[in-house]
């Protein structure tokens, strides 16, 4: 029941491709390869002209030499975007999704509404988005990316938002971090005489331009949107890899045959991006699987087909209910399995009680990785119900199978008894006391034989109320017997029969309570699951926050040294708003938790079975997260 990657690919699939009409659609294979995938997803997109290199980038950062088509032609060899999913190098229990788009520009193609459909999707989809591009980062590499400023057109965050709402720190949140590869980099990474990183040479070329004529703000344009939306931006560069015969079967060279600092570069790259690329996540900090990031592909790419603005917050909300039900019907299937796996009927309740505990904290661990959004509880709850009826159907059918052994042993082993009933043996002076023995003596047998069943004093209390009257008669009928003899028979029966039913009552007591325990436990067990997500999920959004107030304070002070001190004093009034609202989501974290809390307790009394006691559990376990 952990979470699992189905199995590794051996090689890419094509994800998002053209119909015959043209349109975007998401291919069933490799659906169906997502679908399978429970871990958390780290998803790392390639974008870039076409022939550029970019799928030798992606193989490297999948540990191949081989995989994405690199082609050798002046025509872009991958259409759409390719998929290739792999166990990720440094992250236990994540999968690595690559994805390599199609090349845009292809000038074969002509598709500019196409390529722009194609670089909103990699944005969409991705943790960590590659640039690639060839030679230096200049005016006219910047304008090839004009695609950038099209993704507040073309994206929308929230379904309903004011117009005067500054949308730049949404945007920020679920933008995946930025890396621009710049291949066959032959300048020196110089300022003047100083020497400087990658990241500076990237950061100096993003620098605004002061002025209001028309060719400033076309030159401003992609920077202002780099800067304003990718809160984390790296840079690498790469010298040519080879002499230009190589080039044309590159992913056939052995190491030793591609330029040092290239191949140095490139290992750089992958370690980067390998360390630093972080699950894949939407709005609240919520980390996509495999099956959510499938599901996302399909919301979006029917969006574009239909001709609308892809949303995120509406494609969560659709995609919540799919997912929720996917992970119910899921989880059901693997508690059924596991228990059915260990279970022998009949068996002592405590132990079907060990089972059912053991396979439910498995099964709600499973739940919560494959739910998705579950903001109200419903899907939790409603498979707490679920699993809770099937643990009570497993209880009766073990005091069904329980009953049936018992009886069946009573049956053989009071057969001399009731022979002796028959044929009235007990029926003569003496007798009583040979039937009070006998009764004794294999009511001794029985419990020794059926001592492990719990329902074997019950049993043996309805067999024996039977045998009163027996027993009534033949005590009457013995003539060897006095009036006080019988006297005291009469005392002796009642102080059994009320020691017998003493035993009964004591195992209804301990089913009862271990009922209770079984109930609380289940509770809890949600409760505490529940709660250490909402502190996962609140985590990553303050890591979040943190990572977009700290892009808009490097920001500001771009903006001060470039000498736009108007935009920089709008920046500093986005960066106190942004201040204030992380303060109040941390003040609020306790109320929200404990609303979370009251509201599932609450609703936890409306599932048949879950005792109303648990609801005070909640303040407990609250405490342990507050």
């Amino acid at each position: 029941m952990e979470s699992k990657m189905a199995g590794a690919m051996e090689k890419p699939e094509c994800l998002i491709s053209s119909d015959s009409e043209g349109k975007l659609c998401v291919q069933k294979k490799a659906k169906e390869i997502l679908d399978g995938i429970s871990n958390p997803v780290v998803v790392v997109s390639v974008v870039g002209l076409y022939r550029t290199g970019k799928s030798y980038l992606m193989n490297r950062l999948a540990g191949k030499q081989e995989g994405f088509a690199l082609g050798s032609t002046i025509e872009s060899e991958t259409k759409g975007i390719w998929m290739w999913c792999v166990p990720h190098p440094n992250k236990p229990d994540h999968t690595l999704v690559l994805l390599d788009t199609e090349g845009l520009g292809d000038v074969h193609k002509g598709n500019e509404k196409h390529d722009t459909w194609i670089f909103c999707l990699a944005v969409l989809l991705s943790s960590t988005l590659v640039y690639n591009s060839l030679g230096v980062i200049d005016n006219m590499a910047l304008e090839k990316l004009h695609y950038v400023t099209k993704l507040t057109e073309k994206i929308k965050v929230k379904a309903h938002m004011n117009d005067d709402y500054d949308d730049s720190a949404e945007f920020m949140r679920i933008f995946p971090s930025f890396i621009w590869a710049v291949r066959d980099f032959t300048l020196e990474l110089k300022r003047g005489d100083q020497t400087i990183t990658a990241d500076e040479y990237l950061e100096g070329a993003l620098k605004l331009k002061k002025g209001n004529t028309a060719y400033v703000e076309n030159f401003n344009l992609p920077r202002r949107f780099l800067r304003h939306f990718f809160a984390e931006r790296r840079c690498f560069v790469f010298p040519r890899p080879a002499d230009v015969p190589d080039l044309k079967n590159m992913e056939k060279l052995p190491e030793e045959k591609l330029d040092p600092l290239f191949l140095q570069q490139s290992k750089e790259f992958c370690k980067h991006v390998h360390s630093s690329a972080k699950p894949k996540t939407v709005p609240g900090g919520r980390t996509v699987i495999g099956s959510v990031l499938g599901g996302l592909a399909e919301v979006y790419v029917e969006a574009i087909r239909r001709g609308d603005v892809p949303c995120l917050e509406n494609a969560v909300e659709t995609l919540a209910q799919i997912q929720n039900e996917k992970a119910v019907e899921q989880t059901q299937e693997v508690y059924m399995k596991e228990v059915l796996k260990s279970i022998r009927l009949p068996m002592d309740p405590a132990e079907l009680s060990r089972i059912h505990r053991e396979t439910e904290q498995k099964a709600v661990k499973f739940f919560i990785s494959m739910s998705f959004n579950d903001t109200k509880q419903e899907a939790q709850l409603k498979l707490m119900g679920k699993i809770q009826a099937k643990y009570e159907d497993l209880c009766y059918q073990n005091q069904v199978v329980c009953l049936e052994v018992c009886r069946e042993e009573l049956n053989r082993v009071f057969a001399p008894l009731e022979e002796g009933l028959r044929d009235n043996s007990f029926i003569k002076k003496g007798g009583y006391k040979k039937y009070r023995d006998t009764l004794r003596r294999l009511t001794a047998e029985y419990r020794e034989i059926t001592h492990t069943q719990h329902t074997c004093e019950e049993v043996l209390t309805e067999y024996l109320k039977k045998k009163e009257e027996y027993g009534n008669m033949i005590l009457a009928a013995d003539l060897g017997l006095t009036e006080a003899d019988r006297e005291q028979e009469v005392i002796q029966l009642k102080r059994e029969a009320g020691e017998q039913m003493q035993k009964v009552l004591e195992e209804q007591i301990r089913l009862q309570e271990q009922a209770l325990s079984d109930q609380e436990r289940t509770y809890e067990e949600n409760v505490t699951r529940l709660l250490e997500r909402m502190e996962r999920e609140r985590e990553r959004a303050q890591e979040d926050n943190k990572r977009v107030l700290e892009a808009k304070l490097k920001e500001q002070e771009a903006l001060i040294q470039e000498g736009f001190d108007e935009k920089a004093e709008q920046m500093k009034k986005e960066i106190k708003g942004l201040k204030e609202e992380m303060e109040n989501k941390s003040r609020s974290k306790q109320s929200t938790f404990s609303k979370v809390v009251e509201t599932f307790g609450t609703a936890c009394l409306f599932i048949p079975g879950i005792a109303s006691k648990v609801v005070g559990i909640g303040a407990t376990l609250l405490s342990k997260f507050l």
